[in-house]
């Protein structure tokens, strides 16, 4: 399940989203330093980290899983923003340069058949980048925070999961020192607690940070198969017969009177 829109926007307005903001934006910025006239996409709730990266983008879209729900992005601009599922984006094959996926990859329902589509929509040489919770760190298992939910990764079975739907692994980096406390003192130390833990506990980091790139010499088997989602209306019009009415009324009953 996915973790709530509402949620994630009022964690990254918390000064402990701060702190984490900041502590995993380092860590993308010693992967990726620019995106130069590349198309960008950020699956998930990426919305806190495309901000580095879109001023040298071509585009930038932030894709937004349905369960999550959306919001608009960038704020007083023209919204860049879909609502969309994850196993079936709503874009041409190839199309996409990067891919960010941050409070993606930890909710999905296939993880597999996921990683699948982002590869199919990767143009040649694509890369992505996946930003999920660390199974052996303090963050996965601390509620108050979006990375306590879903299903958090060690670093074998994320390159493990690459590696079957043809992605090579690349660079690595870690994040998240620190305690998910909200005590400010504890805060505080953010900085020690990110220095001493890249040198003295890299393995316990909060979350992991990965990339990958695209690989081209193995196809992947694509099975056709017609769509299992759909958008369900939140309401309906008022005086509109239902379709579980009509239904039951059967097909003569809406038959006119006889004269």
């Amino acid at each position: 399940m996915h973790a709530d829109i509402v949620d994630l926007r009022e964690f990254y307005h918390s000064p402990l989203g701060h702190l984490a903001e900041h502590s995993i934006t380092m860590a993308l910025a010693s992967i990726w330093a620019r995106l130069p006239e590349e198309r960008l996409v950020g699956l998930g709730y990426a919305v806190p980290y495309l901000e580095r990266f879109r001023a040298d983008t071509e585009r930038t879209f932030a894709f937004m899983p349905a369960g999550q729900g959306a919001v608009n992005w960038p704020v007083g601009e023209a919204s860049a923003t879909a609502l969309v599922f994850d196993e079936e984006l709503p874009l041409p094959d190839s199309s996409i340069d990067r891919i960010l996926m941050v409070h993606s990859l930890e909710f999905a329902e296939n993880p597999r058949e996921t990683m699948m589509e982002l590869w199919r929509v990767l143009a040649p040489g694509g890369r992505l980048i996946i930003v999920v919770p660390n199974r052996r760190g303090v963050w996965a298992r601390m509620e108050h925070t979006p990375f306590g939910s879903g299903r958090p990764y060690s670093r074998r079975q994320l390159t493990s999961l690459l590696r079957e739907t043809n992605f090579t692994p690349g660079a690595t980096a870690e994040a998240l020192f620190f305690p998910p406390s909200k005590h400010r003192a504890i805060q505080g130390l953010r900085s020690a607690f990110e220095r001493l833990g890249r040198t003295l506990w890299p393995m316990f980091s909060g979350v992991l940070v990965v990339e990958a790139q695209k690989r081209l010499y193995q196809g992947l088997p694509v099975a056709a198969r017609a769509s299992r989602r759909v958008f369900v209306p939140v309401l309906a019009p008022s005086g509109v017969p239902s379709t579980r009415a009509m239904l039951k009324r059967g097909p003569l009953d809406n038959r006119p009177p006889r004269r």
